[in-house]
């Protein structure tokens, strides 16, 4: 359980209902269910998606991560799932965000930014009116196979530091967290919450090691949000 840190957890790349289950039976606030990406890992099919979701109990965040651009196919994709957050992974049209308000009221956006210099600024303050929260990552969307998370890279915390500072929104922190780094990444970010995929898992699946290090490691953490 994570019973003395203000920091969330969300659980990311959940492949099943048992995943499900072990990461809300640690703590989570949060679990993050993937759907088709062009990299990366832990995607699953929309079906099992809508299977997963309907398990969750009151009061976790069942995330549905998308690399859509277009708020028709992201409405699609969350009148099926029945998520209660939607995680865009990639750069979203301004203008479609508003569409996403009004198709689908309630439902949380959370748009993700990958970390890759102070451009990133820019980008986190540009979106932030627009949606919920963001989302630090370290993805690259500029390659020609884009990178839209599951890297298990960190990136530049300072930077991450600086875009928290400036937007008025939660901000979660991903990329590369493990056991042996969250403390310090909350200390140097201070986010709303921390997301974790690989550094969980042993052989692409959930670890129930894993698991309890890193929420002892979150509990540890000297700064609390």
């Amino acid at each position: 359980m994570n019973p003395t840190s203000n920091v969330q957890v969300k659980i990311c790349c959940i492949a099943n209902i048992e995943e499900a289950r072990l990461a809300v039976s640690f703590g989570a606030s949060a679990i993050g269910l993937v759907s088709a990406m062009p990299t990366g890992p832990g995607p699953i099919s929309e079906d099992l998606i809508t299977i997963i979701a309907a398990t969750i109990p009151p009061g976790v965040a069942t995330f549905l991560l998308t690399s859509k651009q277009d708020a028709a196919g992201v409405i699609a994709q969350q009148r099926l799932t029945k998520t209660n957050t939607i995680q865009l992974v990639d750069e979203f049209p301004l203008a479609e965000y508003d569409i996403l308000r009004k198709e689908l009221p309630g439902i949380k956006l959370v748009q993700v930014v990958h970390v890759q210099n102070e451009n990133s600024i820019t980008k986190a303050v540009g979106v932030a009116d627009h949606v919920d929260a963001i989302l630090l990552d370290s993805g690259n969307p500029d390659l020609g196979k884009k990178e839209l998370g599951g890297t298990g890279r960190v990136h530049d915390w300072s930077i991450s530091k600086a875009i928290r500072e400036k937007v008025n929104i939660p901000a979660y922190l991903a990329g590369g967290l493990t056991s042996e780094n969250v403390a310090h990444a909350i200390e140097a970010v201070r986010p709303f919450a921390v997301d974790v995929c690989s550094g969980v898992r042993t052989n692409g699946k959930l670890d129930e090691k894993k698991l309890s290090e890193f929420f002892r490691s979150v509990n540890r953490s000297k700064i609390k949000t």
